[in-house]
């Protein structure tokens, strides 16, 4: 995870009093472009590292070479271990690196170091169910992030039509228990759900990645493009004031502001996919929610009645 490879790059930073970022990358096995992106992203967060052009330049910290972190103030100390403590509950990795960078802090800066990384924790287990643990395969897809090397894929789409294809790995991302893959493809940037990967074999060459891409940045994309999907049919609706707030929470980011009536009523813009998800969803309020347009959700709440009447009348 990033945060194991920044906390990595200062300690490596703190040990050479300067690296580059080709020395980096081949220490931490990324690209160039992945070590200079980190850098970058621990000086704009108020890391006091910086480079230095020229023949013999590099990044340092602040001060040149150190035996400690001593270049961080107390602020910027607490908000790197704020981002790194929680990993430390679920990587045994990050906890070893905690451990190593709370020794090459400055006395004075342990103790509240040490407590803003017990401030926050991960727990991936959720209430009433197993332990649900990381795929193994994520590790392989990470694997072949880091070190920049092509995997052939084998993959099952949501049609259940099974390919083989040979990608470039560019970032995983865990949302909501499930995990997706960046990657490129001779058809562009992709994003595969690793509980599909049937079959995933690293290679021995070398991946290639934009040098302009952040993995942040591309997730926004995808989650965008979802979400505008997702959003396809849009439908007005009255309902009782008092339901507005289950509503809002039902359909999240897929409705718009609603307008309180006289009579006790609210005026609410929802939106799904297509009309029978929005029938689907609406059909159990029965006569509480009133659509009032489009035609084709209440064709479907009628057919959905019309159903549900035939069969329990």
């Amino acid at each position: 995870m990033r945060a194991d490879r920044l906390v990595a790059t200062l300690l490596l930073m703190q040990s050479r009093g300067r690296v580059t970022a080709a020395e980096l990358a081949e220490e931490l096995e990324v690209s160039v472009a992945t070590a200079r992106r980190d850098l970058e992203a621990l000086s704009a967060a108020g890391v006091p590292v910086y480079p230095q052009p020229g023949r013999g330049g590099g990044w340092s910290l602040v001060g040149g070479a150190r035996t400690d972190l001593s270049g961080l103030s107390a602020t910027e100390a607490q908000a790197l271990f704020l981002l790194v403590g929680p990993a430390a509950a679920v990587s045994d990795k990050a906890k070893a690196a905690l451990r190593k960078l709370v020794r090459a802090l400055p006395p004075t800066f342990r103790a509240d170091a040490e407590a803003a990384a017990g401030a926050t924790m991960i727990d991936p287990t959720r209430w009433g169910e197993r332990d649900r643990r990381r795929p193994e395969m994520v590790d392989l897809l990470q694997s072949a992030v880091v070190r920049g090397r092509k995997v052939r894929l084998i993959y099952t789409s949501g049609a259940r039509e099974r390919s083989e294809r040979l990608i470039d790995p560019w970032g995983l991302v865990d949302k909501d228990d499930i995990w997706y893959l960046l990657a490129g493809t001779e058809r562009g940037q992709r994003t595969f759900r690793v509980d599909r990967i049937v079959e995933a074999e690293p290679t021995d060459q070398p991946a290639e990645r934009p040098d302009d891409f952040t993995l942040a940045t591309a997730w926004d994309k995808v989650v965008g493009e979802v979400e505008q999907r997702r959003s396809r049919t849009w439908a007005t609706v009255l309902i009782e004031t008092r339901y507005v707030p289950i509503l809002r929470d039902h359909f999240g980011r897929h409705r718009e502001t609603e307008a309180d009536l006289d009579d006790g009523r609210s005026r609410m813009r929802i939106a799904a996919p297509t009309p029978l998800d929005l029938a689907r969803n609406l059909a159990g309020w029965g006569t509480q929610v009133d659509v009032l347009d489009p035609p084709a959700v209440q064709a479907e709440l009628a057919r959905i009645g019309t159903e549900l009447a035939g069969r329990y009348a």
